[in-house]
């Protein structure tokens, strides 16, 4: 099936030149006929005035090409709608109604060829009036006419006129229009017969008819598919994707990955870099075409709402541009507040994207491209050909909204422009930190901790760093603390330890400080919960190295090290048994959580915690008596200040004679150095 819309005029080059009576005129449809030099979409062709017909003068019609026929007729997936629409072309017109896009128009071709074993068929102009206009008396077994610019223009008396010429003459007359919401039954109404609505057919069969006819060799066709990774069919043929998209992917396929012996993954990326080129090119003389673009582009996947929220705090910063701005070309001309009435359908059409509906989710219905490597092909095409939109663009991305998934995407599409420019649109990431935008800096945290490792920019972003955690800018020191989590990139360890270290050197008494310290321990707990064995141990010894600071340091460790302990006791257990060093910084970070007043508490809880789930479990049991064995010797104040909690606590709580055990021992060692 071939699925984009052929030209409006035929390619008249298959015209003979012989045909008598020829005349030289030009045809410029939907534009200017001049009478010198011919440039752009007008063409100067060699016609003849149409046998039979009653309209004088040049015609506005050429044939389809045979041969483009013929692939069309070998490639063609007949649509959901295809016996209604063979039903209605029985009284010799029939009108159809689809998105461009879908196929309609290769349906049209097959329903006028429907019958016939070599169909010569016309394709008029749709600017065409078809109450002057007529068949020829033979030769021709059908009559194409592509969106005419008014539909309510056809009336029904002259389509009824044109039945019994197209009768006599054996032909028929297809005309499709763009679907509209409610035009379906107002046709009806309006030209007095059925009309049919165009459904797209399904991708997979397209794919397959393509691949089918294109390939010459069956079984490498088959063991290239079979070659392909879990999921990756699916990727390449999404649901719902139209049929222009599954013919565009089995020519890639074809070209790149059996001829060519590219990998699945190679030929998605290579779909997605030649749909983000175009889409970029469609968009950009349209602000609100491009911003829906670049709104896409970043909050893809997220609901239909954010996306067009986004588009349209984006167009606002378009409108604000003036004449000097980034964006005055292509505003020029463009009413944004006029651009916002295209339907949203249509902008996702052109756009190569779709809405999702999935039933009983919050996010039921979202937006996004179909292949979704399309964001990052538009990020490298606008970084490379548009770099006057990046400053721009960091302004939008500072407020994307205060959900955790909106600051995410915007994040990670500020560090997706790092990685196009080499790093050097990181220069505009510090204003955006500084955005008085609550989201701002952990915007900026997406973008450094995702830009740090393993791409050009991450020099540049290890840097900006180690920069913001020696400042005195709050939003900064937000920023990096933000970057030190674990879920917020690829920050290393020790690099995000010795980070963290300087943030709280930095620290200030003030109330500004207070937020960051905050993400300080959220990054410390959530490193030691995600992390292995390895990461576990780098993160106790270095807030071992902390008991001994005054101030930030040592007050956080306090703070932190209960709800470290309280993370996988079975761990703790074995870790204590076997691991001297790591047993050893446990009962220190124990010891001075219980010697913090203010953390007392929250380490005692954890203490009798482990006490309560030992019962009836011979290894956590004698990682405990090992612990608590260990903190006598260490003889820290606030492990006696347990002790004696336990010791006058009820007979049921969890401990009690571990404690009293441990209290005699205390006692006996206070004794022993007394008497020494």
């Amino acid at each position: 099936m071939v699925t984009s819309e052929i030209p409006r005029i035929g390619d008249l080059d298959t015209l003979v030149a012989a045909l008598a009576g020829r005349e030289m005129v030009v045809v410029a449809p939907h534009g200017t006929v001049n009478t010198g030099l011919v440039t752009g979409d007008q063409r100067q062709i060699v016609s003849t005035s149409m046998e039979g017909g009653t309209t004088a003068g040049p015609m506005r019609q050429g044939p389809v090409r045979a041969k483009y026929l013929r692939t069309a007729r070998r490639r063609y997936v007949p649509p959901p709608c295809y016996q209604d629409a063979v039903a209605a072309l029985d009284s010799g017109i029939a009108v159809l109604l689809g998105e461009p896009g879908t196929g309609r128009e290769t349906h049209a071709l097959n329903l006028l060829a429907h019958g016939s074993e070599e169909p010569v068929l016309v394709q008029v102009d749709g600017t065409v009036n078809l109450s002057r206009w007529g068949p020829r008396a033979q030769g021709v077994h059908g009559y194409l006419v592509m969106d005419p610019p008014d539909p309510f223009a056809l009336r029904a008396w002259d389509l009824s006129r044109l039945e019994a010429p197209l009768a006599e003459a054996g032909a028929r007359l297809v005309i499709v229009l763009a679907d509209a919401p409610g035009l379906a039954r107002a046709l009806e109404d309006h030209l007095s017969m059925p009309v049919v609505r165009h459904r797209s057919p399904d991708p997979r069969k397209v794919f397959t008819a393509h691949l089918s006819d294109g390939c010459y060799d069956e079984e490498a066709c088959a063991q290239w598919l079979r070659a392909l990774e879990p999921d990756q069919f699916d990727e390449l043929l999404p649901e719902g994707l139209p049929p222009r998209h599954a013919a565009q992917a089995a020519e890639a396929v074809l070209r790149l990955g059996i001829a060519g012996g590219a990998s699945g993954a190679e030929v998605l990326c290579r779909l997605a870099q030649a749909e983000g080129s175009e889409v970029v090119l469609r968009a950009q003389a349209d602000p609100a075409l491009l911003a829906h673009l670049l709104s896409i582009s970043v909050y893809g996947g997220l609901r239909c709402s954010v996306v067009t929220e986004r588009a349209k705090d984006l167009l606002h910063l378009i409108g604000q541009g003036g004449e000097q701005g980034p964006l005055a070309q292509i505003a020029r001309g463009h009413s944004v507040s006029d651009a916002r009435q295209r339907p949203l359908s249509e902008t996702l059409r052109l756009l190569g994207a779709h809405r999702v509906q999935r039933a009983g989710e919050e996010t039921a219905d979202m937006v996004s491209f179909f292949w979704p490597a399309v964001s990052e092909a538009v990020w490298e095409v606008v970084c490379r050909d548009h770099m006057g939109l990046v400053p721009l663009l960091h302004t939008w991305l500072a407020g994307p909204g205060h959900e955790a998934d909106q600051i995410e995407r915007a994040g990670r599409a500020v560090a997706a422009m790092a990685v196009a420019t080499g790093g050097r649109s990181m220069e505009f990431l510090r204003d955006l930190a500084l955005a008085p935008s609550f989201p701002a800096p952990q915007v900026a945290a997406w973008c450094l901790g995702t830009a740090v490792q393993g791409s050009p920019a991450a020099r540049t972003a290890i840097d900006l760093l180690e920069q913001w955690s020696a400042t005195t800018e709050a939003p900064l020191h937000e920023a990096v603390a933000y970057a030190c989590l674990p879920d917020r990139g690829q920050v290393r360890e020790e690099q995000a330890l010795r980070l963290l270290q300087r943030l709280m050197e930095t620290l200030t008494n003030d109330t500004d400080a207070l937020p960051v310290v905050g993400i300080i321990a959220a990054a410390l707990v959530q490193r030691f919960e995600a992390g292995d064995t390895r990461a576990r141990a780098a993160v106790l010894c270095r807030m071992r190295d902390w008991t001994e600071f005054d101030g930030v340091p040592s007050l956080l460790t306090a703070f932190t090290f209960p709800m470290m302990a309280i993370t996988d006791l079975a761990w703790w257990s074995c870790k204590i048994l076997a691991d001297t060093e790591l047993a050893s910084n446990a009962v220190q970070l124990a010891g001075h959580a219980l010697n913090e007043s203010a953390t007392f508490v929250a380490m005692r809880d954890v203490l009798l915690v482990w006490c309560s789930e030992v019962h009836g479990a011979e290894l956590q049991a004698r990682a405990l008596s090992e612990l608590l064995d260990r903190l006598v010797a260490a003889r820290q104040p606030g492990f006696l200040r347990w002790l004696l909690a336990v010791e006058r606590g009820p007979d049921a709580m969890p401990g009690k004679e571990l404690a009293v055990r441990a209290l005699a021992a205390w006692r006996s060692k206070a004794q022993a150095s007394n008497n020494d």
